[in-house]
């Protein structure tokens, strides 16, 4: 046997281990290629057979009335801040802090001398004018009864006359006037309660310069407030503000008065939003003839809300919210279906909702968002 003969019987001898160990080592490889091929073919069969059990509720209309618990704040039903309409000096005050004074009643007297000087150099011009009135009437009076002789008076006097005693008779209407002015002036040095109510402010005492707002003083002399009647006003957030302005009566509590319940009734509402706040402010009006409650307390007020006729009430518990949206889980066939739905009133548990919903649609009552669409369902028997 030639040396190239036995080359050959060697190369295919190692050429036939060497295929031999390949197989050995591609066996393995498909079999792990075919368990993972079983195994996601079993999970596919797992999860087309597995189904969720839930509760299904069937979808009804109702109605759902509410109730919202808003901060409020007493206010007086009506107040003034009371300045000096002169500048003058404060000559005696005849209230102090807390008094409760009557419509009309002198709080303090003022006094400005200078004004009277006024009044007098008034008075003086208007008894001049009247005087100056008084003789230009009686010439025109006299030349007007002698024109009746025919040539005894020119017309052209006549007419003289009779404007001179229009100009005095102007001139006397402007001095009457002026003394008048100064006579109301000098009543200002009286300041008088403008309604009945609780003086909050005293800030004055006799000898004290004052003026109108931002002259003479920087402080109001007194604050008169009426207590008798308080307002209590609350910020009803934008959502609210239709249900809200039907509601009926309200109730109320303070924090310094505890186990005391007020009530009160929507009276006057703004017609408009704050733009910062996106809140309307409604009014209430609040008999306090006991004196119980005091301007600036801040009430808790507990308001109930109307709710809409023929609305989807569901269980909170069937409400998913995510970052995306907020649903409701609704069975189709058996098969899981996310609906998109907006949230009305909410009491005791129950939510108002809407969206593309009908009557008898079945949903899931206690959803999550881990059942994703599609999933299989099964109702929970109970």
């Amino acid at each position: 046997m030639t040396k190239r003969h036995i080359n050959i019987m060697n190369i295919n001898k190692y050429s036939g281990s060497y295929r031999v160990i390949a197989a050995a080592a591609l066996l393995p490889i498909g079999l792990f290629f075919a368990s993972c091929h079983i195994s996601r073919a079993d999970d596919e069969n797992t999860s087309e057979n597995q189904s969720v059990q839930v509760k299904i509720i069937h979808l009804k209309k109702s109605s759902l009335d509410g109730s919202l618990r808003l901060p409020g704040e007493i206010k007086p039903f009506q107040f003034a801040d009371l300045y000096a309409k002169v500048n003058s000096y404060v000559k005696s005050v005849s209230v102090d802090l807390g008094s409760q004074v009557v419509a009309g009643q002198v709080l303090a007297t003022l006094e400005a001398p200078e004004m009277n000087t006024q009044l007098l150099e008034a008075q003086s011009r208007l008894h001049t004018k009247e005087a100056m009135f008084r003789a230009s009437r009686a010439t025109y009076e006299r030349l007007l009864k002698t024109s009746k002789v025919p040539g005894t008076i020119s017309p052209n006097d006549l007419d003289m006359a009779f404007e001179k005693m229009s100009a005095d008779s102007a001139e006397l209407l402007s001095a009457r006037s002026s003394y008048h002015e100064v006579q109301q002036m000098l009543g200002y040095l009286v300041i008088r309660a403008p309604f009945s109510g609780v003086i909050s402010q005293r800030n004055v005492h006799p000898g004290t310069y004052v003026g109108p707002a931002g002259k003479g003083s920087d402080k109001p002399l007194f604050r008169l407030e009426e207590q008798q009647k308080l307002r209590l006003s609350i910020a009803v957030p934008e959502v609210y503000t239709d249900e809200a302005a039907h509601a009926g009566d309200v109730r109320f509590t303070v924090k310094s008065l505890p186990g005391d319940t007020f009530t009160a009734k929507v009276n006057r509402v703004a017609g408009s939003l704050d733009v910062k706040l996106r809140s309307e402010i409604l009014e209430m009006d609040v008999a306090n003839k006991n004196a119980k409650l005091l301007p600036g307390m801040y009430a808790e007020v507990h308001m109930p809300i109307p709710g809409k006729k023929d609305v989807y009430v569901v269980p909170k518990s069937a409400i998913i919210s995510n970052s995306e949206k907020v649903f409701v889980i609704k069975s189709v066939n058996n098969k899981a279906l996310w609906v998109p739905v907006k949230t009305g009133n909410e009491a005791n548990g129950q939510v108002e909702i809407f969206g593309d919903l009908s009557d008898n649609d079945q949903l899931v009552q206690n959803g999550s968002d881990e059942i994703k669409e599609g999933t299989a369902l099964q109702a929970a028997t109970k």
